[in-house]
């Protein structure tokens, strides 16, 4: 018996799309990292990206449990001394789609794959998304 081994090209990818709107960032992040590496398929190979492409519409009406929209904190280091930072409901405020992107960023591999794997990730912050083209079928995700 011989084992698998994806190749590159070889693996038909999918594009899905998941509304965010009232689903909480931590299980539908995990949820879309699991998609995007392509762990879902019974061929995942670690080091081929045989993951979909996923779109995500309505993230600014994500949801956080508990304190998390006064109390989570994000910081960045821009090459001056010190950090800045902003709590979650500013960045709703200001940018929503950032929330999802960083959640999911932080579950992927931290290598160039990862970065590879993170551009197949398309988050909006309303209904409307320019990918009709690509037909993405609608995949329910983050349920509790």
């Amino acid at each position: 018996m011989k084992t698998f081994m994806a190749k590159v090209g070889e693996v038909e990818q999918r594009w899905w799309l998941v509304d965010a709107s009232d689903k909480v960032v931590g299980r539908l992040a995990s949820d879309i990292a699991t998609i995007l590496m392509g762990k879902h398929r019974p061929t995942y190979t670690p080091h081929v990206d045989t993951g979909d492409y996923i779109v995500v519409i309505n993230a600014d009406k994500v949801q956080f449990s508990g304190k998390k929209w006064q109390q989570k904190l994000y910081r960045w280091y821009t090459g001056y001394q010190g950090l800045r930072s902003e709590t979650a409901e500013h960045r709703r405020d200001r940018r929503p789609e950032l929330i999802i992107e960083e959640a999911v960023r932080r579950m992927l591999p931290k290598s160039r794959l990862g970065r590879v794997m993170l551009d197949k990730l398309k988050v909006y912050a309303g209904t409307e998304h320019p990918h009709q083209a690509q037909q993405p079928a609608a995949l329910e995700m983050g349920a509790k």
